[in-house]
């Protein structure tokens, strides 16, 4: 059994990475502990590195077309993987999970139309509803006993609304790390059915899961719901290569799947990058041993981040059931969400990502990206604890 490297520390700074930029971290943000970016400071795995360079070394870049194991091999990962039998002829090519939100908004509403999300939710789907002129209709998860569900009678309420034509679902769950179980989607998607209300499910961090919490594709629960969905999907989290720009999505329905076709070609979004194919092709063929392992180390640091916390005045830290992001609860604190920021980037040298920036429902938490080499972790964690034994208190 190959044995792989997740403690050695890599230099994100070497390159232009984001979550290490100047304007993530903002002015002075040099000494902070870069917890914002949801990717991983990993190495990709060494099969990816390999197709890559062997890529490389071939020296002809020219226009490509899809290479013929990519869509088999995306269809043997989740049959393998999620026991979800998908039809290769199914899928289609994208350059990010983002583009497919959009371009589904595009086609299948107009402009004024109902979107439903379930705050608190990625960011960028308020973004991607607002730029594209879509009414955003929420549904507020409810955050019952440490652990958030969803409100399916509001549910029903908003998707009644005849105005209202899709919802963006994220299957697992960003930020909050819930890993819906297949009674919860079976629930929304009969919800959707009923109401003529599309599911977009955004599901790019389907591979991270921790024990116990297996991920369902939204689109395997059978045929009907299948039908009624668009998903998602990229190795970009579970491979550490988002900036390859690699995508799918998965349309069953026919119509929808030509008329997405028809806007990929309206838009020229056909265009194959070489690197982005050969990382694909190697993860999603080769890449199972290396997933798991990280998993492994994943689920390590996630279990440090709550024991760690679990005793701490002014934060609750519960295991997330998938992702590698923690949803940390400062509420306790009593602290506005910009002094919330400002406490923990100047007291606790944290940049985290404020949790008002995933719906009002966010204030008074921080998103904490614990995917990084386990002893950097331990001391992020070890300043945080200091940082909050000496807030004051009353």
């Amino acid at each position: 059994m190959q044995t792989f490297d997740f403690d050695t520390p890599v230099d994100r700074r070497a390159v232009p990475a984001l979550k290490t930029h100047p304007m993530v971290l903002g002015e002075g943000g040099e000494t902070l502990f870069p917890a914002g970016v949801a990717d991983m400071d990993f190495h990709a795995a060494p099969c990816i590195i390999e197709a890559m360079q062997a890529r490389l070394n071939h020296g002809v870049f020219g226009y490509e077309a899809i290479p013929d194991a990519l869509f088999p091999a995306i269809a043997e990962w989740q049959k393998t993987r999620h026991g979800w039998a998908l039809d290769p002829a199914h899928i289609l090519r994208a350059p990010n999970v983002l583009n497919i939100l959009a371009t589904a908004a595009a086609i299948f509403t107009a402009e004024g139309d109902g979107i439903i999300v379930q705050p608190p939710v990625f960011f960028d789907f308020y973004d991607i509803l607002a730029e594209n002129h879509r009414r955003i209709v929420h549904n507020p998860l409810r955050h019952d006993g440490g652990t958030y569900r969803m409100d399916f009678d509001d549910l029903e309420a908003k998707a009644a609304d005849p105005r209202t034509k899709m919802l963006f679902l994220c299957n697992p769950h960003n930020p909050v790390g819930r890993v819906w179980s297949a009674d919860e989607l079976r629930r929304l998607g009969d919800i959707c059915a009923r109401n003529g209300v599309l599911v977009v499910s955004d599901e790019i961090h389907a591979d991270i899961t921790f024990t116990g919490h297996p991920y369902t594709p939204f689109a395997s629960l059978g045929p009907q719901y299948a039908d009624n969905a668009v998903t998602c999907l990229s190795p970009a989290k579970s491979f550490n290569i988002a900036s390859c720009a690699a995508a799918h999505t998965v349309v069953s329905n026919d119509d929808m799947r030509a008329a997405f076709k028809r806007e990929n070609s309206r838009l020229t979004v056909s265009k194959n990058n070489a690197f982005a194919n050969a990382a694909m092709v190697a993860a999603y063929t080769n890449g199972a041993e290396w997933l798991d392992a990280a998993l492994d180390y994943l689920e390590g640091n996630a279990t440090l981040v709550r024991d760690r916390l679990a005793d701490v005045p002014g934060v609750r830290a519960p295991k997330p059931e998938g992702t590698f992001l923690a949803w940390l609860d400062f509420r306790a604190l009593g602290l506005p969400p910009d002094k919330l920021t400002k406490f923990l980037r100047e007291n606790a040298g944290l940049a985290t990502t404020r949790g008002q920036s995933f719906g009002v429902e966010g204030a008074g938490f921080a998103r904490l990206n614990f995917a990084t080499q386990r002893a950097r972790l331990e001391q992020a964690l070890d300043r945080l604890v200091t940082a909050l034994r000496y807030f004051p208190r009353p």
